[in-house]
């Protein structure tokens, strides 16, 4: 977790001196952009940083102009890091199931921090500096954490928007599977969102939860994410799936399609009529989002974990949300892959299957083969 650093003057001998402001480390004091919309109008706000001084730009185009709407993601911190994205045409929601690509890198709580994804994906050959996708007919899978701690949700959101469509036009897919701070933000749990967001949002006259609320180009893209997916041997989610929702017998299709209308609303279980979809969202006892029974008591049991894998025919779970010291690796016997690391305290890595086998990589470009208990 990053800590912002006060500068205070520093007395010695009776004198005052400051401290170098170009000693401290800078940070990026641009945000944005965001995109709402009203009635027949797109309002495009971006915070700018120019002499020092943020200022909030707004501009406005017709339905009509979409396709040509400029939005660009900009550091002023990092400015070779700067990308222009282009908004998609139709936003649908994603399929449930997909066939096994050959190539796959499962990634999973980014929760903001930009610059270590963008080197993950940079060393493991998914984009090039330019942001290009050059990883052909391979598939990337977020598993869920977009949200909160880190300073760069929204570039991490954008960037992910962005390579999606680069994805699809080369023949790859880019997943992005929504985990617990990701429905938390949506519903308005914002308890770990970071302090210059909600500054942020009153700078720009709105409201934090307005930024991603069903009128916006980033709300609209998520609410079109899905809980769990199957690619191919892989069932892919945030947490994992409890034994009570192995005896709802329900498909991946369905779970999605029922659970979909309630990402905003799961902070606010007074909605939750249906006993079966409350299942969904009851935290770490049985959400796909926050359960924690393969890694911490009461643990699943290898029967248990065996059925879910009969029941989606697959033959590998794939989660993150639970860091452990053994992560990224597998446990039940290789049947679950743990992939969820400390990304705030600088342990980048992620799971690529290549070749017909897992192997750890991280920032480097190195690939450490992947042992099955």
């Amino acid at each position: 977790m990053n800590l912002l650093t006060v500068v205070l003057p520093l007395l010695i001998n009776g004198l005052v001196f400051q401290a170098d402001p170009k000693e401290e480390k800078k940070k990026n004091e641009n945000d944005g952009p965001y995109v709402v919309y009203q009635k027949d109008q797109i309002v495009v706000r971006n915070i700018v940083s120019e002499d020092s001084i943020r200022r909030v730009k707004v501009s406005t185009f017709t339905l009509k102009e979409k396709s040509a709407v400029p939005l660009e993601v900009q550091f002023s911190d990092h400015p070779e890091w700067n990308f222009s994205v282009k908004m998609q045409r139709n936003l649908k929601n994603e399929p449930s199931e997909f066939k096994q690509p050959d190539k796959l890198l499962a990634l999973s709580d980014i929760e903001g921090e930009f610059e270590a994804f963008r080197k993950l994906l940079l060393a493991n050959k998914v984009m090039d500096e330019q942001y290009n996708w050059i990883f052909g007919k391979g598939h990337l899978v977020i598993c869920g954490d977009l949200f909160d701690r880190g300073q760069e949700v929204s570039a991490t959101i954008w960037l992910l928007y962005k390579l999606e469509q680069d994805a699809k036009a080369k023949g790859g897919y880019l997943h992005t599977i929504l985990g617990n701070h990701d429905i938390m933000n949506l519903s308005g749990d914002l308890r770990y969102v970071k302090p210059k967001y909600f500054e942020n949002a009153k700078l720009m006259g709105l409201d934090y939860k307005e930024l991603y609320g069903p009128d916006t180009e980033l709300g609209r893209w998520l609410r079109s994410k899905n809980l769990i997916e199957k690619i191919g041997e892989n069932l892919c989610m945030h947490a994992g799936v409890a034994p009570v929702i192995n005896t709802l017998g329900m498909g991946l299709q369905e779970i999605n399609t029922k659970c979909r209308p309630f990402y905003d609303k799961a902070k606010n279980k007074e909605l939750f009529t249906d006993p079966v979809i409350k299942k969904f969202f009851d935290g770490t006892r049985s959400s796909l989002f926050w359960y924690r029974g393969y890694f911490v008591e009461p643990k699943a049991t290898e029967a248990e974990v065996e059925e879910t894998l009969a029941l989606y025919q697959v033959k590998t779970i794939i989660v993150g949300h639970t860091i452990t010291e053994s992560n990224v690796g597998f446990y039940y016997k290789g049947k679950v892959l743990g992939i969820d690391v400390d990304q705030h305290n600088g342990k980048h890595e992620g799971a690529l299957f290549e070749n017909k086998a897992w192997y750890k990589v991280n920032t480097t470009g190195n690939k450490l083969p992947l042992p099955k208990e």
